[in-house]
């Protein structure tokens, strides 16, 4: 079980690393930077998606023959539809974006970044289920699933969370709120991840015949978050292109994460 702890604690540990970049620069991240750690973690969580969720939850189903993608299929759009109900509930980073160009004092400055954290906390719940599931299959033995592309996982995950947590501390501070406050709500950002993950994994090892669901419903919501968040953010302004070169570094460092590890 220290393994699964340690897996699950390990997301949390890199956006609280990220966070702590509030003690060590002065001053906010610039666009270009920002962009560019957003295309990378958005490269990171597809390649994580698909190597680690999908391609497991199909090979789980081998032996439905020609309807082997059947439950990824559906565990699949159940992501994409719960991450969609999220959608109307809270505010997105896309949404502050699309306002950065408009002149905005004090108030509406903060209240962008508070969407920004709400935004980034939201979107940590799926990456924790994502880990809490392939944690969850390792320890049922049922979902071809080794040690090795678990952690792969859960080291993907926590490097493109090391931006994010940067992504709130940074404005954080820059809105006048100390270093320390500014770290500790990015650091709190991520706390969602153990949490959901250590449910999923008590949920999941109940019903491990869903497993293959769990799996591909974990990648569904991830690539919302992609599509709907990440990539919005990375191409806003000027340069966008930096933010897909980084996209492509994250979704290689992944790939190459899961091959060697798994």
């Amino acid at each position: 079980m220290s393994t699964v702890f340690t897996g699950l604690l390990i997301p949390f540990l890199g956006t609280a690393a990220g966070s702590a970049c509030v003690f060590f620069l002065r001053k906010d991240l610039r666009p270009g930077l920002q962009r560019a750690l957003t295309g990378f973690a958005a490269g990171v969580m597809v390649a994580a998606s698909i190597w680690s969720l999908i391609v497991p939850a199909i090979e789980q189903s081998s032996g439905k023959g020609r309807w082997a993608f059947l439950p990824a299929f559906t565990g699949f759009w159940l992501g994409i539809l719960f991450l969609l109900l999220l959608d109307h509930a809270i505010p997105h980073l896309h949404r502050s974006v699309d306002r950065s160009d408009r002149p905005e004092g004090p108030k509406s400055r903060l209240d962008r970044t508070v969407m920004m954290v709400f935004a980034v906390t939201l979107h940590n719940i799926p990456e924790g289920m994502a880990v809490g599931v392939i944690y969850a299959g390792l320890i049922s033995g049922s979902a071809n699933i080794t040690a090795g592309g678990a952690l792969a996982l859960a080291l993907g995950i926590a490097i493109q969370n090391f931006p994010e947590g940067a992504i709130i501390s940074m404005p954080l501070f820059a809105e006048g709120k100390s270093r320390r406050q500014s770290f500790w709500l990015g650091a709190a950002s991520g706390a969602v991840e153990p949490l959901f993950g250590g449910l999923t994994v008590l949920v999941a090892t109940l019903v491990v015949p869903a497993m293959p669901y769990l799996l591909s419903f974990a990648a569904g919501a991830m690539l919302y978050v992609v599509v709907e968040e990440l990539i919005p953010e990375m191409s806003a302004g000027e340069h966008s292109n930096v933010g897909v070169v980084f996209f492509a570094v994250g979704f290689s460092v992944m790939m190459a994460l899961d091959v060697a590890l798994g």
